[in-house]
């Protein structure tokens, strides 16, 4: 009796560790924002931001000639101090204004090539907020 109760005791302990993983939905944001992945939390020089979709990557491959260079629009979500989450749009090369200032999708990683297809965890931004006190 006494080795089922020494037993029971490590096993009630990991099942209580590991439950208490399992329920945090939130991960800690990166401490910065220029190598953030989809679903990724950063911090973008003072906003929490999170990539959620690729709604549009129209680049020209790199091994192609384009007439026009295309663009990358990304669907975010500006995770608030009190948790709230606000949808944006980035735009690659363009400044949308978020908070007390704009942030912009200064580059997206992979370069896009004719013979390989993209997918979405292949993806990777960085982002600059400019603005705030």
């Amino acid at each position: 009796m006494q080795n089922l109760i020494h037993l029971a005791i490590p096993v009630a302990l990991t099942a209580l560790t590991l439950s208490a993983c399992a329920t945090t939905s939130d991960q800690t944001p990166l401490a910065d924002a220029s190598d953030v992945a989809l679903g990724q939390t950063a911090y973008a020089d003072g906003p929490s931001i999170k990539p959620v979709a690729v709604l549009e990557d129209s680049r020209c491959p790199m091994n192609a000639r384009c007439i026009w260079a295309g663009r990358v629009r990304v669907q975010m979500l500006w995770i608030r101090g009190n948790g709230e989450k606000q949808p944006f749009e980035a735009t690659l090369g363009e400044a949308t204004p978020l908070a007390d200032g704009s942030i912009t999708l200064e580059s997206v990683r992979p370069d896009k090539m004719t013979n390989v297809a993209l997918k979405p965890e292949d993806y990777r931004f960085s982002f600059r907020f400019a603005g705030g006190l």
